[in-house]
């Protein structure tokens, strides 16, 4: 077995601290009438916290799992059977097809721009599209995470890269409920993305890169390609168990493999073509299947225009509006391919030599 290197993290915090950090979400005047019952509170959270209770409410794995008496989250369980459903449907032929249209950026009008995004738009269009090609459509908007009250997407802890069988499939690093890390939208975005046939991820540039909301997203589906369906086969996060699991022989499944994919990249100055080619690699590492030319675009609107007038921009650019409508066409093509069993013939099933 391989070292687990240790000495980076701080140690816990002081109890002076915690309460700063734990009251800091209490400034509103409002909440003074309950300054005491705050304090009790606190003092509940910051017992959890000492105590590393991670997952408060747990029950035994019980059959299929690698050890049955040990205890797993019932929040993990709830989301491994969400999970496992959502795939059911997606694998039963009488199902309706389903694309899950990801919208990538920040911006909407609920939150501080006070404005639709363009992003929005273009999914508008493609969403007609794939309707009228009798396709169900799941949108994921990952802008209300930036409006809407415990939209969150925590960051991956990248226990895959101390083994591949410590990054659970569905992740199980949230809740973590003794560092208040909760409410993590990942456990419902799982079965979205295992429920659809295909996917169109629809996003501007910034700074060069995806927007943040989509890169916390993508960074937390890491567990979709290769990750371990049983944490009891692990106990958790015991990492010398995970290390011995990949050293004795790891197929890093992938599960969301085999559906169809498109995009719709947009920038206003620079880096729409490498943000397009950056996700295409990621969707292709995982298995899934771009709809062809037509559906991978990226396109720059109101090229070096002032940002007021980009709305104004995409009015006019009729090109651009019939391409976002493209995309979504390409994508109800290949996933109708797909069903019907057409679409991988064209692909040769060759066993990849590296399995990472």
């Amino acid at each position: 077995m391989t070292d687990v290197r240790k000495g980076q993290a701080p140690g816990q915090i002081s109890r002076a601290e915690f309460s700063e950090r734990f009251q800091s979400s209490y400034r509103d005047p409002a909440f003074q009438a309950e300054k005491e019952a705050l304090g009790r509170i606190e003092e509940i959270a910051w017992l959890a916290y000492k105590a590393e209770r991670k997952s408060p409410v747990t029950r035994k794995a019980g059959p299929g799992f690698a050890d049955p008496a040990y205890d797993l989250s019932v929040e993990w369980l709830a989301a491994r059977d969400a999970l496992a459903a959502a795939q059911a449907r997606q694998a039963d032929p009488a199902s309706p097809s389903r694309v899950l249209m990801i919208l990538g950026a920040s911006r909407n009008d609920g939150s501080c721009p006070g404005e639709i995004s363009k992003t929005f738009r273009l999914s508008r269009w493609m969403t007609e599209e794939l309707e009228g090609q009798g396709i169900e459509v799941d949108t994921l908007d990952l802008s209300l995470m930036t409006s809407e009250v415990g939209r969150t997407i925590h960051p991956c802890k990248g226990c895959v890269c101390t083994a591949m069988p410590l990054c659970h499939w569905p992740c199980s690093c949230y809740p973590n409920h003794s560092l208040r890390q909760t409410g993590d939208w990942m456990n419902e975005i799982y079965p979205r993305w295992a429920a659809a046939h295909g996917v169109i991820i629809a996003s501007p540039v910034y700074w060069y890169q995806s927007p943040s909301p989509l890169k916390l997203m993508i960074d937390r589906l890491v567990c979709a390609d290769g990750g371990n369906p049983d944490p009891t086969s692990t106990h958790g996060k015991k990492a010398e168990e995970a290390k011995d699991i990949e050293l004795a022989g790891w197929d890093y499944p992938q599960h969301l493999a085999g559906r169809v994919y498109g995009l719709m990249v947009h920038g206003d100055v620079a880096g729409a073509d490498r943000t397009r080619r950056g996700l295409g690699d990621w969707l292709d590492w995982m298995g899934l299947i771009d709809a062809g030319p037509q559906a991978l675009l990226d396109r720059y609107i109101g090229y070096w225009r002032p940002y007021a007038t980009s709305h104004e921009d995409l009015d006019l650019d009729v090109a651009v509006q019939q391409e976002a409508r493209n995309v979504a066409l390409a994508v109800a093509h290949g996933v109708k391919a797909l069903r019907a069993g057409t679409l991988p013939a064209v692909r040769p099933h060759l066993k990849r030599p590296r399995l990472k």
